[in-house]
């Protein structure tokens, strides 16, 4: 009977550990579909833009021009549409003139070598070299190694090859903008609505995680909040990138022209949301050192980083609407609030470095949603009130400046 006993306990203990694997695994499998789903949603734009200008650069070459094979122009257009956003107009420019870098001297070397296999070697090398010495860009140094290679082994069964291979890259990539531009413009708010919610949903989130943290006195809950936003380059890169598209769309389409003083708030926007995600960064891990110091924790400095959590929440909201971000701002200062409170109650060294970030990162956020710096530095001031300022905290910033440290230390 003791035997069967034990012998339930185990099973009751293995199925416990079995359900939370399961359990795990499906949290997992639901995480991973939607951002499958998320990614699809961010590129359909792009596929549908890249299919019609490549059905179209196939007929312009085709039926206006008179080219039986224009194999390369819809290769031109998909090639321009799929360089990063925000840098077609230059990958077209460099399209061309790699094209014209390759024709020309994978000419003149047939010419005075013939073709083969050490011809085609050679073509290419020098291709490579001639465009790094010329200080070129990857792009261009890529186009006119591949064009080389087209050039050498195809001149043999293929005349006249040189000026179509030119003509297509020109016509392809003239295409491509003129899908970008006029006839399929993408909606830029609405592309960087789209990449910004990753990065604030994750900084909200580990904020969250963070003040729930302190609040339990849990060192693990918290070091896992500062490990997941340290892996933030990917949203960062994707906001910064939807960014860059959306300007040279409204750059370039006379249809978007009406959004640029839209786009320039978001575009002011990107660099403050930065620093809030650094700045985040060193409030988490001060608190990781806090709770292993063991220092006091007082209760209105959960409250303040719970607090900051919401601003970003409703940041995003208030971008994604097109309002004022007024609720944002009000939720900021009530951090600041919360943090003098926490101050006010004693706190150690770490602790004290916890309630200037709490400050630093809602004057981020104040400058985020459109407010002046000095402006709101001067609303921190007011709403923490009279108390001093932790010892070795750094202020405010008086002007945005660019990063030098690593992301998070």
């Amino acid at each position: 009977m003791r035997r069967a006993i034990r012998r339930d306990r185990a099973t009751d203990i293995d199925g416990a550990r079995i359900a939370a694997a399961v359990d795990e695994l499906r949290h997992r499998g639901r995480a991973t579909l939607h951002d499958r789903l998320h990614r699809v949603r961010m590129a359909l734009g792009l596929a549908v833009q890249a299919g019609l200008a490549a059905g179209l650069s196939w007929l312009a070459a085709h039926e206006l021009l008179g080219n039986p094979q224009p194999v390369f122009a819809p290769i031109s257009a998909v090639g321009t549409l799929a360089v990063s956003v925000g840098q077609r107009f230059r990958r077209t420019i460099e399209l061309i003139i790699g094209v014209a870098v390759g024709v020309a001297l994978g000419d003149f070397l047939i010419y005075l070598l013939g073709t083969g296999a050490w011809q085609l070697g050679l073509v290419v090398t020098s291709a490579i070299l001639l465009t790094i010495f010329a200080g070129a860009s990857v792009a261009i140094v890529i186009q006119a190694a591949a064009t080389a290679v087209l050039i050498v082994t195809l001149s043999p069964s293929t005349a006249n090859l040189e000026i179509p291979r030119f003509v297509d890259a020109f016509v392809g990539g003239g295409i491509a903008l003129l899908v970008t531009a006029i006839l399929l413009p993408l909606n830029p708010l609405r592309v960087i609505n789209r990449a910004a919610r990753p990065a604030l949903d994750l900084l909200a989130a580990q904020l969250d995680v963070t003040a729930d943290g302190l609040r339990e006195r849990d060192r693990d809950k918290i070091q896992k909040a500062l490990e997941r936003l340290r892996n933030n380059k990917d949203e960062l890169a994707a906001f910064g990138e939807a960014i860059e598209g959306a300007k040279e769309t409204v750059m370039l389409s006379p249809a978007r022209w009406h959004r640029r003083d839209e786009l320039t708030h978001y575009a002011e926007a990107a660099d403050p949301i930065d620093r809030a995600m650094r700045n985040s960064g060193t409030l988490i891990r001060r608190a990781v050192t806090l709770i292993e110091d063991e220092e006091p924790v007082p209760g209105p400095m959960p409250d303040a980083v719970a607090h900051l959590a919401e601003t970003v929440r409703l940041l995003k909201h208030e971008f994604a609407v097109g309002e004022d971000p007024e609720k944002a701002r009000e939720r900021s200062l009530r951090a600041v609030s919360e943090a003098g409170r926490a101050y006010a109650e004693g706190v150690g060294f770490s602790g004290s470095v916890v309630i200037a970030q709490v400050r630093t990162t809602a004057s981020d956020l104040l400058v985020a949603s459109g407010i002046d710096q000095e402006e709101a530095n001067r609303l921190v001031r007011q709403s923490f009130g009279d108390q001093e300022q932790p010892s070795g905290a750094a202020e405010e910033p008086a002007a945005p400046k660019p990063p030098t440290a690593p992301p998070l230390g």
